[in-house]
């Protein structure tokens, strides 16, 4: 997705939840559906490769291809008294005063789009934790500053995450299947994990259940106690029917709000885990959405989970049985596909 066709979809679905148990919500398919805010940028285009809301809702985080950050900022007006993020106002693109965006060291011995791209937040969203192939990167997101640079490869960063409790320890998934353990302030490796056979693309912590989950290409979940940083358990996730096993290929891991259930993102399928790594639900690829997944995510409630197909369709389902409740065709955001 190129920045210029970045866009803030706020499908109309009544935020009381117990209204949209009993009905679906009919097919978006047209730009009239829905509110959509394409986001402007003057600066270096380059190819959106991640994207994250801040965690305080008022800001959008996104990194290029090229390396480089882009911030676009809320702010409070009549529409958007908190300054939360809205399709109804623009927000700001955030230029630090010195000119100088929040960039990446990089591998100066591959293509940039052939390069991992990383990127975490702070619970507090004052430090952003970011890679792209070269070293990692820990910027100030008051400042844009970067505060310090580590792990230079081989092998790369594929996967960070702050640990939810100091953000001085940091879990660094990398390319050869390890997880890194990382103490900021002492620039030191304080363990390093086993237990995958291929790249780490995916790390999610639960304070409740103090414990760190990891995902990878493997199309394994491994749990670790972040006490001892010992495996519990581990486990591959099983193929939908049709499909030839084992399962391979990314493979994403996000925690709900209880920090309990764990939803599972694979091109196959979504899942949601319980807390003994035991399949509760899923659902795969059929019918009008019957594409790869390529991404999915819960929304901020925890009462929904958006999931991306690689066709460019939306589907929005209850996370607690995985129902579809909504589907949004390409069509509906994408100017060039819209129904004439």
């Amino acid at each position: 997705m190129e920045n210029s066709r970045l866009v803030d979809v706020k499908p109309r679905i009544s935020d009381d939840a117990d209204k949209i148990k009993g009905w679906r919500i009919p097919d978006i398919i047209d730009p009239s559906h829905l509110k959509v805010l394409r986001l402007s940028d003057a600066i270096t285009a380059g190819k959106v490769v991640r994207l994250l809301y801040t965690n305080s809702g008022l800001a959008l985080l996104a990194l290029a291809s090229n390396a480089v950050h882009k911030l676009w900022k809320w702010q409070r007006s009549e529409r958007s008294p908190l300054g939360k993020a809205t399709a109804y106002v623009a927000p700001q693109l955030w230029q630090p005063p010195s000119g100088t965006p929040m960039t990446n060291d990089i591998n100066e011995t591959k293509p940039a789009e052939e390069s991992a791209a990383c990127i975490a937040l702070s619970k507090n969203d004052s430090y952003v934790m970011s890679a792209s192939g070269g070293k990692v990167s820990l910027f100030n997101m008051m400042t844009f500053k970067v505060m310090t640079t580590f792990m230079s490869p081989p092998p790369e960063a594929t996967f960070l995450a702050f640990h939810p409790q100091d953000n001085n320890i940091i879990a660094i998934g990398m390319e050869d299947s390890t997880i890194q353990i990382y103490n900021v302030r002492v620039d030191e490796v304080k363990t390093k994990l086993k237990g995958h056979q291929n790249r780490i693309t995916g790390l999610a912590f639960s304070q409740t259940l103090n414990s760190l989950v990891s995902s990878g290409a493997d199309a394994q979940l491994c749990v670790w106690s972040i006490d001892g940083w010992e495996k519990k358990k581990s486990r591959f996730i099983q193929a939908p029917a049709g499909r030839q096993s084992p399962l391979a290929g990314e493979t994403k891991v996000q925690f709900h709000n209880d920090q309990t259930h764990l939803l599972v993102v694979h091109e196959s399928q979504i899942a949601i885990y319980d807390s003994k790594l035991e399949c509760l639900r899923s659902w795969s690829p059929k019918e009008s959405l019957n594409a790869p997944i390529s991404s999915a995510i819960y929304s901020c409630d925890g009462s929904l989970v958006y999931a991306g197909f690689c066709d460019g369709a939306i589907g929005v389902f209850d996370s607690d049985n995985l129902r579809l409740r909504c589907r949004m065709a390409p069509s509906a955001y994408i100017p060039s596909l819209s129904v004439r």
